[in-house]
């Protein structure tokens, strides 16, 4: 079968990958000249299933205040005339909800356990490196509040059999050396061991190379136009450098999928939260981290990629807007600074910012739809890197008719309620996309 892929982030390089080890004929088509050059490319480096929840949580409400209160946010929103901005807020507070978040997190740990499974027979089968380390996830609290709050996260945790351990205080250098000399600004740690860390745009090469062996074609700086339909199937993807045709069709476009797919009767629920990381050379490996530390306090992720650091957070609301905004690196700095003060060398810090594709449930949109050759890749919001090798194997399943190894219910745009409209009945050129 011929399948074309459209996107070269971690999503669709590892659907392809899959595609090809099925024996499908695929090829994959990004305007950028090479893979993982957008959302992929300087991301926080967690492989986390064991951190997989949805942002949607009890009390989101008073939190988001409390964010924005603060000194060093974690949460940016930049209020713009934007329909799309506040129907997705508006979804995410109906989502704030203990019913909700219990059903959202299942969904969610369900694809991310599957994922990291996924990803340690990759790494078997393939020998592929990318500065992973299986060291796990050290969550660190300043406050004994939220100390206290992770009992909850715990018994979450406990029920759907992610191994953790809490540690107090004075069990924290035990974890990660370099903490045992500011442990008096913290008050302990909860430890998720199976989670591991890596570098994603590495990762994202280094398969891209298996999978070219595998026959797939990568057309780089290409710009996709939009889709063409004949009223009951997709049949081509209109570009600037012509219409390509295949039998089936993955978009995996992260927070510009929705436009793509919108005259199918498809509304996707995606839209862009900003990101932004740092990444410096380590000076001092004894007062770098080993893995990943998340101070949850200022939802900032400090881990270890190799000779360096990288620093991830902040959300900020504010469109398909790139601009690297100082007040997008104060968050990043101070917990660099005030955690490993003797890590790495901050001026030589390279900043860089990118755009998460978040569903208001947190879970990713994965799988067929109701057109019958298109099938969805996207939404993954912070946690592409955690779910893009089960991602990837679930939707080269699908395509291929293969049952799925885990179930694909509350993973596809069902969930939303939403089933292909008349719009799929006319035949038309491209539907365009900015």
């Amino acid at each position: 079968m011929r399948v074309i892929v459209l996107g070269s982030g971690v999503i669709g390089v590892s659907t392809a990958y899959y595609l090809a080890r099925a024996g499908h004929d695929v090829t994959v088509i990004d305007r950028q000249e090479g893979p993982a050059l957008e959302t992929s490319f300087a991301n926080a480096g967690e492989v986390s299933p064991g951190y997989s929840a949805p942002w949607a949580a009890p009390g989101l409400m008073l939190k988001a205040i409390k964010w924005m209160t603060m000194k060093h946010s974690p949460l940016v929103i930049r209020p713009k005339l934007d329909p799309a901005l506040w129907s997705w807020c508006l979804k995410l507070l109906m989502n704030a909800n203990e019913t909700s978040y219990q059903l959202n997190k299942s969904r969610m740990v369900r694809i991310a356990e599957y994922s990291r499974d996924c990803l340690k027979a990759l790494r078997a089968e393939t020998g592929i490196a990318y500065d992973e380390r299986t060291k796990g996830t050290f969550q660190v609290f300043r406050t004994q509040k939220q100390l206290d709050a992770a009992g909850y996260d715990m018994a979450v945790l406990e029920r759907y059999g992610v191994p953790f351990s809490l540690h107090d205080r004075d069990g924290l250098g035990a974890v990660e050396p370099a903490l045992e000399g500011v442990k008096e600004k913290l008050v302990g740690g909860l430890l998720l061991p199976g989670d591991e860390t890596g570098d994603c745009f590495l990762f994202t090469n280094r398969l891209a190379e298996f999978a070219a062996k595998r026959g797939v074609e990568f057309r780089y700086g290409v710009t996709i136009r939009g889709l063409e339909s004949d009223g009951r199937k997709v049949t081509g993807v209109v570009t600037d450098q012509g219409t390509l045709t295949a039998d089936s069709y993955v978009v995996a476009m992260g927070s510009y999928s929705p436009k793509l797919v919108k005259r199918f009767g498809l509304d996707l629920p995606v839209y862009p939260v900003k990101g932004y990381s740092l990444t410096l050379p380590i000076t001092d490996a004894s007062g770098a981290p080993e893995s990943t530390v998340m101070d949850e306090t200022h939802k900032v992720a400090v881990t270890r990629l190799g000779d360096r650091i990288r620093v991830g957070g902040t959300a900020e609301l504010a469109g398909f807007d790139l601009t690297l905004r100082p007040r997008g690196r104060g968050p990043l700095d101070h917990v660099v600074s005030d955690l490993f003060p003797r890590g790495g060398d901050l001026s030589k810090a390279e900043f860089w910012t990118g755009l998460r594709p978040n569903t208001p449930d947190g879970t990713p949109i994965v799988g067929p739809t109701p057109v019958r050759n298109l099938f969805l890749n996207t939404g993954h919001g912070t946690l592409g890197w955690t779910m893009a090798a089960g991602s990837g194997r679930l939707v080269a399943d699908a395509v291929g008719g293969r049952k799925t190894e885990i179930d694909l219910d509350g993973l596809t745009v069902d969930r939303y309620g939403r089933k292909s409209s008349a719009a799929v009945g006319e035949p038309s050129g491209a539907v365009r996309t900015a």
